[in-house]
C-alpha cells in the first residue's frame, strides 16, 4: 500500500479507520535534521507484515526469518512480533465450508486430524496468535523454523525503533513431491488490489492464490482470472470470505473448468484488506512463489534474472480493451541490448500473452526493461525462469518490481549461494549494501558500489566478518538510478538447482512530514 503524508487529526482517524496501521506523534526533534525544504523525513512509527502458509508438503522445511535495519532518528523503544494466523476451517462433510462456499476452493488440508465439527471456528485454532518470531534489537535478524505441512501463516506489527525498514522472509525446502525446490517470498503488507501475470490452471500445475487476513473484521474478495482469449468463467471466484485474523488458500483449478497454460489472476478486496501471493507448483519442474506485480504501468523492469537460466518465459497483460506493442530490452553488463527475435512483443488488451525467450541472459546477469509506447498503455508481467536440464530442472518467478527509492533488505542469505542483482535503467547510481550481523554471530560489514547506466550487475556483496548463520542484505540508494534489485538464493540437492527469487521493493521506512510548528503528523505504512 502506497504510504500517505497527513498533517491533520482528521485526516489520521479517516487513515486509521482505513488501514489499522496508522500511528499518530509529534516529530522527534533529533530526526527533524533530515529536513529538505518544506518536509522532514522521518522513520515511520508502525506497520505490519503477512506471511502466507509456506506449504502443504510433509517434507516441508521453513525457515522465518526477521530483521529491522538500524534507523537514524528512530525511537529508542518498540516491539516487532510474528504470531502465528488462525487456520480456516475445513470443508463440511457436503463439500462446502462454514461460509456456504465450495470446499475445494483451497480451505482443504487446514483441518487436524481429530477436529469436532463443532470446534472448526478459526479463533479455537491451537496455533492461532502464537508468537512465532521476535526481534530483540534492531540490526541482527532472528529466525525460527517449522517442519512439514503445520508451519502457519504469520500475522505481525512492528512499532517504535522496529518500524522502520521491518521484512521477514519465509525460505521452504521440499525435498521431492510436486514443486520440489527452493520456495522463498518476503512477508508483504496488507493491501487491497493485487496483480499476478504468470500464474496457471493447466492439469501439471498446482497454484494456489493465498489470502491473508490480518485485521479483526472478515475481509471479502473477488479474484478474476484471464487466459489467452480473455476473462474466464469462474464459479466461486466472488465474495470469497477470509476469516478475521486467518489465512485462506485458493486453489485456482478450482474456480474455472478452463485449463490454461498461463494465467492473470486479479485479486480485488471489496471490504476489508489482504495480504496476497500465488504458490505456483509443477509436477517436473519444481515451484516457487509468485508475488505480484508492480502496479500496472507503461514501463517495467523486472530485475535479475539468473545468469545461468536455461529458459525464460515472459507473461503479460494489460487491462482494459487497448493493445499494446511492448518494446523490449535486456539490461546487460555492457548495457541496454534488444533480444535477436524479440524486438517488440505484442499484447491484446484484457487479454493474457506468453512469449518464450530461451536462454535469454547466456551467461550475463540480466534484467528485462519492457516499455509501452510513450507509456500510455499499462501492462503487469512477471517471467517464470528454469535452471538445469532435463528431468533436473528447477523454476522460479520473478515479477516486474518496484525501483529501491531509499532502501530495502533481503533476508535469510548465506555465505555460498546468495546472489545479489541489482540494475539502474535509466541513469548512473550508487549504491550502498549492508551485509547485518549474522543469526548466530558476526560483524557487519557495508561496501559502496557504481551501477553504470543501463546496466545490471551480479555485484560481490559482502558478508559479516566471523559470520554464524544467515544475515540480512540492505540496500541504500546513495545517488542516481531508479535502482532496481533481486536476490537469488540457491543450492544443489541430488543434482537439481534448487533456486529461488525475490525483488527487493522499498522498505517504505522512511515518509516525508510537512514542517508545520506543533504539527501533528500521520506516520503509516
Amino acid at each position: 500500500m502506497n504510504r500517505t503524508t497527513l498533517s491533520l487529526i482528521a485526516g489520521a482517524t479517516a487513515l486509521a479507520a482505513v488501514t489499522g496501521f496508522a500511528a499518530v506523534s509529534a516529530p522527534d526533534p533529533g530526526a527533524a535534521e533530515q529536513r529538505t525544504g518544506a518536509a522532514a523525513t522521518l522513520p515511520v512509527e508502525r506497520t505490519g507484515l503477512l506471511c502466507p502458509r509456506p506449504s502443504t508438503s510433509d517434507l516441508a522445511e521453513t525457515t522465518y526469518t526477521s530483521f529491522a535495519p538500524v534507523t537514524e532518528g528512530a525511537d529508542d523503544k518498540g516491539t516487532a512480533v510474528l504470531r502465528a494466523a488462525a487456520q480456516q476451517s475445513a470443508p463440511d462433510d457436503d463439500g462446502t465450508s462454514e461460509d456456504g462456499k465450495d470446499g475445494e476452493n483451497g480451505a482443504a488440508d487446514e483441518k487436524d486430524e481429530g477436529d469436532e465439527k463443532g470446534e472448526k471456528d478459526a479463533a479455537k485454532d491451537d496455533t492461532a496468535g502464537k508468537p512465532v518470531l521476535q526481534l530483540q534489537e534492531p540490526g541482527k535478524p532472528v529466525t525460527a523454523e517449522a517442519d512439514g505441512a503445520d508451519a502457519p501463516a504469520l500475522v505481525g506489527t512492528a512499532d517504535g525503533r522496529f518500524a522502520s525498514g521491518w521484512t521477514a522472509q519465509q525460505t521452504t525446502e521440499v525435498a521431492a513431491g510436486t514443486g520440489r525446490g527452493l520456495q522463498g517470498v518476503a512477508c508483504s503488507a496488507a493491501d487491497t488490489q493485487f496483480w499476478f501475470p504468470g500464474a496457471s490452471t493447466d492439469g501439471s500445475r498446482t497454484d494456489y492464490i493465498h489470502l491473508t487476513n490480518p485485521d479483526d473484521s472478515a475481509a471479502v474478495v473477488d479474484i478474476e482470472l484471464y487466459g489467452k482469449d480473455g476473462e474466464l468463467e469462474t464459479t466461486v471466484g466472488e465474495g470469497i470470505t477470509v476469516k478475521p485474523r486467518s489465512a485462506e488458500p485458493v486453489l485456482l483449478s478450482t474456480l474455472t473448468a478452463e485449463k490454461q497454460t498461463d494465467v492473470t489472476v486479479h485479486v480485488v478486496v471489496r471490504s476489508g484488506r489482504v495480504g496476497a501471493a500465488v504458490q505456483a507448483l509443477d509436477d517436473e519442474t519444481g515451484g516457487d512463489w509468485l508475488p505480484a506485480s508492480a502496479d500496472p504501468s507503461g514501463r517495467l523492469v523486472l530485475p535479475g534474472i539468473p545468469k545461468d537460466a536455461t529458459a525464460v518465459r515472459l507473461v503479460a497483460f494489460t487491462p482494459g480493451d487497448a493493445d499494446v506493442d511492448l518494446k523490449v530490452r535486456l539490461a546487460s553488463p555492457s548495457g541496454l541490448i534488444t533480444p535477436a527475435g524479440n524486438e517488440t512483443l505484442h499484447v491484446k488488451g484484457g487479454m493474457t500473452a506468453a512469449f518464450d525467450l530461451g536462454d535469454l541472459t547466456r551467461g550475463e546477469a540480466g534484467s528485462l526493461v519492457l516499455t509501452a509506447p510513450d507509456g500510455s498503455v499499462p501492462v503487469v508481467a512477471a517471467v517464470r525462469v528454469l535452471r538445469g536440464e532435463g528431468g533436473k530442472q528447477e523454476s522460479a518467478f520473478i515479477p516486474a518490481a518496484r525501483p529501491v527509492e531509499t532502501r530495502a533488505t533481503a533476508l535469510d542469505n548465506t555465505a555460498e549461494g546468495t546472489t545479489l542483482s541489482v540494475t539502474a535503467p535509466e541513469g548512473d547510481a550508487e549504491i550502498k549494501v549492508t551485509a547485518s550481523a549474522g543469526t548466530k554471530g558476526g560483524t557487519p560489514q557495508t561496501k559502496t558500489y557504481s551501477i553504470k547506466s543501463g546496466t545490471t550487475q551480479d555485484i560481490e556483496a559482502p558478508v559479516p566478518a566471523g559470520l554464524k548463520g544467515s544475515y540480512a542484505l540492505t540496500v541504500e540508494t546513495r545517488a542516481g538510478g531508479p535502482v532496481y534489485a533481486s536476490r537469488t538464493l540457491a543450492s544443489t540437492e541430488g543434482g537439481v538447482p534448487f533456486f529461488t527469487v525475490q525483488p527487493l521493493p522499498d522498505d517504505r521506512g522512511m515518509v516525508a512530514v510537512p514542517d508545520a510548528s506543533e504539527n501533528l503528523s500521520v506516520l503509516q505504512r
